[in-house]
């Protein structure tokens, strides 16, 4: 016990034996935490500007190994950043992100293998500088600290470490000299949930160096990717049902979308459960247009794999569409007609009714860029294609929408591409315009008759009131109750 105390405090650098031999994961740093003791393992006077850093510098007979553990010790210590007192350029500060900077090299020139301790240590570093509690969303004011906007971007202060940190990750994932099987047992299933759950970081910095990291892990990981398919499913539901708020919706799908072009025909049934599970209900937060570029090509990344998911993809935009929130409306418009292009026949005709209802809504819509962006679905040339060999089920379901904005709409823009709408259904089938035009007057006369019956109905009942008015010697019955007696004290 003695023995092991005083080499405590002989100052010495540890050596590479207790790094990774073991076989430990990645939860086990190769350093005191330096809190409360330095790296070399003395303890620091916690007023200093910085805690001390250990010797790099490598003794004569000190092999690659050691000077690279050594190397990775010093990148362990952890430095405070969200106070002023201590500047951007302090010594120690400085000399930890070079020490990271020469890690880069050597990680990116290395031609031999690194050793299992070597990976053991990196892995290590990683989550101890990663792996932390978000510091709070402030911005520096005139009396100190504030709280900062929300459509404010925000910078983690601490990023003039982290930024060297994920270089040093981003070339340790794609360097061919560390050994998959090795660096499997700790870049495992806890490492890679938490790298993910980094990707909330309000820092977008941080969130697109994550994006390109989580990408060379699914890619160089084959063995952990059921499980980082699983993980963000799960942060996915999470979102949608719960939380509503995520920082990295927008990284994780871009991720995604590259990962789903690389899927096997056919399809999955577990890929095709994220499509209708996890994709389709993003479309319900409000916060949509955050995420929805990305969204919409992981979509259309399933359609074009397996057409046949083109009427599952409608029909849960149908269900998810919105009412009374106009951006929203022409978001999805948008991502309509990207899906109504990829669709064939078959799926469009099983879908077209409840479709092409909702489309009739739209147009008659009072914000004008609404009822626009609808009318601008016929531009598309396959949509057009579509509608012109359906237009015996779709003109009729769309005539009416179409008669009065040429009647009642106030925009003029809307009023002429209405008018270019009406002569392409004309030009398709005359007779079947003319009799839902016919149709449409008699359904209104209908409907004028009905609300003159209503109107002469009512006229009758006031004129009967005014004639028998209600009489005034209605009696209540109203029983006799026992007065009312105050409690008395006792």
């Amino acid at each position: 016990m003695w023995k092991g105390f005083i080499g405590k405090l002989s100052g010495k650098a540890p050596k590479s034996g207790g790094g990774g031999g073991g076989g430990g994961g990645w939860s086990s740093p190769p350093s005191k935490s330096p809190t409360s003791y330095g790296a070399n393992g003395g303890q620091w006077d916690p007023m200093r500007s910085s805690p001390p850093l250990p010797v790099v510098a490598g003794a004569e007979g000190d092999t690659r190994e050691d000077v690279f553990l050594r190397k990775v010790t010093v990148c362990c210590v952890l430095f405070d950043f969200s106070t002023d007192r201590v500047g951007r350029d302090s010594p120690e500060r400085e000399r930890k992100r070079q020490v990271l900077m020469s890690l880069v090299d050597c990680v990116g020139a290395a031609e031999e293998p690194l050793t299992e301790a070597m990976v053991s240590a990196c892995v290590g570093m990683f989550a101890i500088n990663l792996f932390r509690v978000f510091p709070p969303k402030v911005r520096p004011g005139a009396g100190g600290a504030a709280e900062a906007d929300e459509d404010d971007p925000f910078f983690d202060p601490s990023w003039y470490h982290l930024q060297v940190v994920y270089e040093l990750l981003l070339r340790f994932v794609m360097s061919p000299v560390v050994d998959v099987k090795v660096a499997r047992k700790y870049v495992d299933n806890s490492f890679i949930s938490r790298l993910l759950d980094l990707l909330d970081s309000d820092d977008p910095r941080e969130r697109d160096c994550l994006k390109t990291v989580l990408h060379r892990i699914y890619g160089k990981f084959m063995g952990n990717r059921p499980f980082i398919r699983k993980a963000v499913s799960n942060i996915l539901y999470r979102f949608v049902s719960e939380d509503d708020h995520h920082n990295g919706i927008a990284e994780l799908l871009e991720v995604f979308g590259s990962v789903i072009s690389g899927f096997a025909k056919p399809l999955k049934e577990e890929h095709k459960l994220f499509l209708c599970k996890a994709l389709i209900p993003l479309h319900k937060p409000k916060a949509v247009g955050m995420y929805l570029p990305q969204l919409t090509y992981c979509i259309t990344q399933f359609i074009d794999k397996e057409p046949k998911l083109s009427g599952t993809v409608i029909r849960g935009l149908l269900k998810y569409w919105p009412v009374t929130n106009s951006q929203k409306e022409m978001m999805f418009l948008g991502e309509l007609e990207e899906v109504l292009e990829l669709t064939e026949m078959p799926e469009f005709q099983k879908c077209m009714v409840p479709l092409f209802r909702r489309v009739a809504h739209c147009l008659n819509s009072s914000h004008f860029q609404v009822a626009e962006r609808a009318l601008y679905l016929w531009n598309n040339e396959h949509v057009f294609n579509l509608i012109s060999r359906n237009h015996q089920v779709i003109l009729p379901i769309i005539y009416p929408a179409l008669e009065r904005n040429a009647r009642l709409h106030w925009n003029q823009s809307v009023l002429n591409v209405t008018m270019n709408v009406r002569k392409m259904f004309f030009d398709m089938d005359q007779k079947l315009l003319l009799a839902c035009q016919k149709k449409f007057q008699e359904e209104e006369e209908k409907q004028a008759e009905s609300e003159e019956r209503r109107r002469l109905i009512w006229e009758h009942l006031e004129r009967n009131a005014a004639f028998h008015p209600v009489a005034g010697d209605i009696s209540f019955a109203v029983t006799k109750s026992a007065p009312l007696v105050a409690p008395t004290m006792t």
